[in-house]
């Protein structure tokens, strides 16, 4: 005798639409309602992942620690994360948090940033965000109140740059605002 999954019911009838009544996108055409917009998180809002690239999402209260994060295009941190990752984006949200190390194409921080960043493209702190440790960067953005502090090194996929002697390195404790 097979058992039968929880997670197939299939009580549920084949037309009815997942979520709430009215969610759908869909449905206020059906009905001739004018659409509602529900508003969309800023961070999932910025750069939407397209069909066919991974999307990880740690949601709120979740915790993910000691991982090595791969073949993820975009990470959503909601929660909070301690791993080491290579993706194109990281997207952390005002509540998120980010420990260990990341190498990114493109980094937007809402929340929290510590460890070892190398943001090859475009890093943005956002008025909300902290970063703090070890970062490299391509280009930079920093709204009226982004926090940033540590070693700080222009130049994500250029050679490392040397500094002058008698100097270890650009040591930058930065709070814009």
């Amino acid at each position: 005798m097979a058992l039968q999954s929880p997670f197939f019911n299939s009580n549920k009838r084949e037309s009815e639409p997942l979520g709430r009544p009215g969610t759908s996108p869909n449905a206020a055409a059906v009905s001739g309602a004018a659409p509602v917009a529900a508003p969309a998180p800023a961070a999932a809002a910025a750069a939407p992942a397209k069909e066919g690239e991974s999307k990880l999402t740690v949601g709120p209260n979740i915790k993910l620690k000691g991982v090595e994060i791969t073949d993820c295009d975009t990470l959503v941190v909601e929660g909070s994360v301690e791993a080491t990752m290579d993706s194109r984006v990281i997207q952390i949200s005002e509540r998120g948090a980010f420990k260990g190390s990341a190498e990114i194409d493109i980094a937007e921080i809402r929340g929290l940033f510590d460890g070892n960043l190398t943001v090859r493209q475009k890093l943005v702190i956002y008025s909300t965000g902290k970063v703090t440790g070890r970062i490299r960067y391509g280009k930079v953005v920093i709204e009226e109140g982004g926090q940033l502090s540590g070693e700080i090194e222009f130049g994500a996929s250029a050679a490392r740059v040397v500094p002058p002697a008698g100097r270890p390195g650009l040591q930058v404790h930065s709070s814009v605002g």
